[in-house]
């Protein structure tokens, strides 16, 4: 175990310091380890973080949206390497992820749905995706559970699954077995000396140095002390609401795959786990640092999801809990080296955090190496911001400076 002391006044040094161990920040932190650079990550929990509420959905097909085409190439060049990942970070770390390539299918309720998911399925053919269009009785026969009046749907065999929370517990064994060194308290104050960032304050006065950081502190990473406006990211909370409910064994198997539609024009899914699980979501408020569960929420979620699948009402509920997403201004994520030189982000990845997960270690392992980001990441670098200030949009969560 390679958890550090929180005690001592000294001064620690690194390669490598990531500010924020939620599964981005881990891991950044194993693959830079593993790359042989010392490494440690600073976070009172690490393994928390949005993974905890997270879904898991690995839906670069069906959460394709307008305008967002070179995200997808991001998604896309994730996706196919989640299988390899996984295998690599289970050996790693003796753990497993929940992983499943169960496929995920998209269905409309009503005649509108089904004429934006006809546009959706174009859209995707132009995108080079494969999906198949379903009628309402096919989707019905895939998962007899689906209401009697859904219209259509498509099946997208190539969207998968993991569980977020097995996945930052593996993560986390993986970075101690690496020799990644964990300091569980806030980071409070950035350090610059010479122009370049060189280090962190820790909230017992503890001061950690690195050659290089890396802030990947999700929702929170505008929230740091000691970081110049300019260099601040454009980073916003999102708040989700989700639901866990726990099929009992005689209505076994509840749903085979992913199930997900519009309803009212609201996003709903459900995602059914190999141990019983069925994990309701989300909610997509703009509520700043709000992380309440509201009755409101839970109704909205219930009675969506009862629409696409009534049987629902039948399950026990076991969990409700509400988390903020990390959102940035174009929704995609800010990779790469920033204008305070030693200063990196891995952060704002909203709605893709854990799609995104083998990319983006693999991406900033490589910037902490060589010093240049793989081409597929290099359209998400902070500098797509500079125009409009990287910092913009920032500003007023430095009342409250955690990271």
């Amino acid at each position: 175990m390679s958890s550090a002391s929180s005690s001592s006044s000294s001064t620690r040094a690194y390669d490598v310091l990531v500010i924020g161990g939620g599964i981005i920040g881990l891991v950044t932190a194993w693959r830079a380890a593993q790359r042989g650079l010392r490494t440690a990550v600073v976070d009172p929990e690490p393994g928390g973080g949005a993974a905890r509420v997270a879904a898991g959905m690995l839906a670069a097909v069906t959460e394709l949206h307008y305008g967002e085409e070179t995200l997808l190439g991001l998604n896309l060049a994730s996706a196919r390497r989640y299988p390899e990942f996984v295998a690599e970070l289970e050996a790693a770390s003796g753990l497993d992820t929940g992983y499943r390539t169960c496929g995920t299918l998209a269905v409309a309720l009503d005649s509108d749905d089904r004429a934006h998911l006809r546009e959706l399925h174009a859209f995707q053919e132009k995108c080079g995706l494969a999906s198949e269009w379903l009628g309402g009785r096919d989707c019905r026969r895939l998962e007899p559970m689906l209401a009697p009046g859904v219209r259509g749907g498509l099946r997208v065999d190539g969207d998968h699954q993991i569980d977020p929370r097995r996945m930052a517990a593996a993560l986390l064994a993986a970075c101690e077995r690496a020799g990644v060194a964990l300091h569980r308290m806030w980071a409070e104050r950035l350090s610059v000396r010479g122009g370049r960032a060189v280090g962190v304050v820790a909230a017992d006065g503890t001061a950690l140095a690195a050659d290089q950081l890396v802030l990947a502190g999700g929702s929170m990473s505008g929230r740091l002390a000691g970081v110049p406006d300019e260099v601040l990211p454009p980073v916003r909370p999102v708040k989700g609401q989700v639901l866990r409910l726990t099929v009992p064994r005689r209505y076994a198997p509840f749903l085979s795959r992913t199930v997900r539609a519009v309803v009212r024009g609201g996003h709903v899914y459900l995602v059914p786990r190999e141990n019983g699980e069925l994990v309701v979501g989300a909610t997509s408020e703009e509520l700043g640092w709000d992380t309440t569960v509201t009755a409101g929420g839970v109704y909205e979620l219930l009675r969506d999801a009862h629409e696409l699948v009534p049987g629902i009402t039948e399950l026990p509920l076991t969990e409700t809990r509400a988390g903020l997403r990390p959102g940035s201004p174009d929704n995609a994520p800010l990779l790469g080296p920033t204008p305070l030189p030693g200063l990196h982000l891995a952060t704002g990845h909203f709605r893709n955090g854990v799609l995104l997960t083998p990319v983006t270690g693999d991406a900033m392992a490589a910037l902490l190496t060589t010093g240049e980001l793989p081409e597929v990441a290099r359209p998400f670098t902070p500098s797509r911001f500079a125009g409009a200030g990287v910092g913009a949009g920032a500003g007023d969560a430095r009342e409250e400076q955690h990271a």
